[in-house]
């Protein structure tokens, strides 16, 4: 496996793209410590699987402060996280990642098979194929190093990334903007306390997520919440445990595209919660 580069810049978001982790910085050429933190996690994730990491920045005064930031890794490990990280301003209610929930979607067919078997997983669990058939799948466009697969991904909870992937892979190809207006059909969210989630034991911090886990989580110990759109309430609600119905939100999809739905059923759960 290739060398992995970290550009750090004024890019439009964060993100790995074929062994390039691209950085962005709330505000561009200042760096805050979370932001620190978030790339010794990475550099030390990557290091874990026996891939070094560069880091290129033009800003050579920035690239000098961090060249030195991150040799002082026990700091900027122990730095709190934000209530609202702003490195991500693609949303247009709160500009910025709440960061007291984090969410796993899943389309309606996968939230079946997980409240069937009481468990999240791994995309290498959950499809059992091998590593190697994943990889080379056309969906893996990214160029995801093997192990990547062997984790749960998480979202930040008041994100739509996980509802995009959802429609992505129904629809085969880039969801439109009417695909995320007009047409939008959510997936069913699994969300998750932050605080509560880090303390599980496969927890791993990659710099990228906010959090993603080994192999498997059981979500009847871990599940804060699931909401589900009330358009699927009738094929799922028979299906659910016993001991996972006072934690089902059925929630109607009025929302004029994706961000209008993130963002109401994060105050929804967040408020259910409180």
């Amino acid at each position: 496996m290739a060398d992995l580069l970290i550009k750090i810049g004024d890019v439009e978001y964060t993100g790995v793209w074929d062994n390039v982790l691209y950085k962005r910085l709330s505000h561009y050429p200042d760096i805050t410590d979370w932001e620190i933190r978030n790339i010794i996690e990475f550099i030390q994730y990557e290091k874990k699987y026996g891939r070094d990491c560069k880091i290129e920045c033009e800003n050579k005064k920035l690239l000098r402060q961090i060249t030195e930031k991150i040799k002082e890794q026990e700091r900027y490990l122990a730095a709190p996280r934000p209530e609202r990280i702003t490195e991500c301003t693609a949303c247009p209610y709160r500009k910025g990642c709440m960061t007291d929930l984090v969410c796993h979607t899943a389309s309606i067919e996968n939230a079946i098979k997980i409240f069937l078997s009481g468990k999240l997983l791994s995309a290498v669990n959950a499809r059992n194929v091998s590593v190697a058939e994943l990889m080379r799948e056309q969906r893996n466009a990214a160029n995801d190093p093997p192990d990547y697969f062997e984790y749960i991904m998480f979202s930040w909870g008041n994100c739509q990334a996980g509802d995009r992937l959802v429609m992505e892979r129904s629809l085969k190809r880039l969801p439109n903007e009417e695909d995320l207006s007009t047409y939008f059909s959510p997936g069913i969210r699994f969300y998750f306390i932050y605080d509560e989630i880090i303390k599980h034991p496969s927890a791993v911090f990659d710099g990228v997520l906010p959090i993603k886990i080994k192999d498997e989580l059981d979500i009847k110990k871990w599940l804060f919440a699931a909401v589900v759109p009330a358009e699927y309430k009738d094929r799922i609600m028979n299906i659910i445990p016993e001991e996972l119905r006072d934690r089902i939100l059925y929630i109607e999809n009025d929302c004029k595209d994706i961000w209008d739905w993130s963002e109401k059923v994060y105050c929804i759960v967040k408020n259910w919660g409180e």
